[in-house]
């Protein structure tokens, strides 16, 4: 049965739209208003609140909890200092992403693992004889994104302690306008924001408080559709989007690793813990190298008004994101697929995330993507490019 997040009593009397979408077992807002637009721009020129709640999340806590972790991500987490957030996928035995999320380490002992997917089950099979626990906490934390240019000003002007210091991928504790919380320096958009971590019983007050203070800043709830666009700007990974979980995929063509996704950065195969799991396939995958790649694709738009100018109609392209699997080709011949893309309001181009053949990823390549006009197939040309399309200073600095 679906149910509101701890927000609902808030999003639900805000969603002009009643446009709602299916988010693990909860409804979230596909957008407040009768478009995302509005929501879109103050992602990238203000402030956006969004509601993340439905993440899972994992308390895992004990005096072997770094080494259960090093056992189950690719990250080397003996390397995680206390107050650090790290991004990390993680694999099963053949070396293919399972799932992916961040891992904040909030003590010595004390992480909590967010997912996209349940993990509980996974998680506890790879536990065994390690004095540690695994609480699932998702349903008692709820969760915050504020993103945007002004994000950092409307939290310093509530929260006791200030967000002026905190640097990207750190995570603090504090009090929001009395409320106890943990703020980290992350999220899904690829712009300046923070994720805010909350008990569920204080999350209406927590809302209220931001929405007030963010008031002169023009802080807009945002919804799903908003966050689409922003993250393929962003160049990240959606899951069951642009790769499917590999404990779900019915044929091994449909697995992808780290290294196919773009993740080999995330991939420590040397770190002191030893083997993790599908470490042993994955050493043997970077020593062969692999046959996909994950790229950023920007379609060019002369060559799909000349598509649309041959039936007499101006280039139609779809107002919100799109998630299918897209063939694209190199003369004549597929060479692999886009799995999401959009019309970038901010760069002003028509992108896509495409999983191609390691031959065909090189940037600059030049490629095909098939677009349909007036029920039609055709192929408008394409470049190759490297992800992020959109990465701001502000993110980091």
């Amino acid at each position: 049965m679906l149910r509101g997040t701890p927000f609902h009593s808030r999003t639900g009397a805000l969603c002009q739209s009643q446009n709602w979408r299916r988010w693990a077992g909860y409804v979230v807002a596909g957008s407040y208003e009768l478009t995302h637009d509005r929501e879109y721009y103050a992602i990238r020129s203000s402030a956006a609140l969004i509601d993340v709640s439905p993440l899972h999340k994992y308390m895992i806590r004990g005096p072997d909890a770094v080494r259960f972790l090093d056992r189950v991500v690719t990250r080397d987490v003996s390397r995680c200092a206390l107050g650090q957030v790290l991004y990390t996928p993680w694999c099963d035995e053949t070396g293919k992403v399972i799932d992916d999320g961040t891992l904040a380490r909030l003590g010595e002992e004390t992480f909590r693992l967010t997912a996209a997917e349940p993990n509980l089950r996974w998680l506890h099979d790879n536990a065994a004889g390690l004095r540690m626990t695994i609480e699932d906490v998702s349903d008692s934390t709820a969760a915050l994104a504020i993103q945007g240019p002004a994000s950092r000003e409307i939290l310093s002007g509530v929260s006791d302690a200030g967000v002026d210091g905190l640097r990207f991928f750190r995570v603090t504790s504090t009090n929001v306008r009395g409320i106890p919380v943990t703020i980290s320096r992350t999220g899904y958009t690829g712009d300046l924001g923070y994720e805010i971590w909350v008990d569920s019983e204080r999350a209406e007050a927590l809302w209220d408080a931001l929405m007030e203070a963010g008031g002169p800043y023009g802080i807009t709830p945002a919804g799903i559709l908003a966050l689409d666009v922003a993250r393929i700007e962003a160049g990240l990974i959606l899951i069951d989007v642009d790769y499917v979980p590999a404990h779900r995929a019915l044929i091994e063509s449909r697995k992808s690793s780290p290294f196919e996704l773009g993740l080999g950065w995330t991939v420590k195969l040397n770190k002191g813990a030893g083997n993790f799991v599908g470490s042993k396939a994955l050493e043997q995958e970077k020593r062969r190298g692999s046959e996909w790649q994950f790229r950023g694709l920007e379609i060019d738009w002369q060559s799909l008004e000349k598509l649309y100018g041959e039936v007499g109609l101006p280039p139609q392209l779809p107002t919100v994101a799109w998630r299918t699997s897209v063939p694209v080709y190199a003369n004549g011949k597929q060479v692999g697929y886009a799995t999401s893309g959009c019309w970038s309001p901010i760069l002003k181009k028509y992108i896509a995330l495409a999983h191609l053949q390691s031959g065909h990823a090189e940037p600059g390549t030049k490629l095909q993507i098939e677009v349909t006009v007036e029920h039609h197939r055709k192929r408008a040309a394409a470049t190759v490019t490297e992800t992020p399309f959109f990465d701001p200073e502000r993110k980091r600095a």
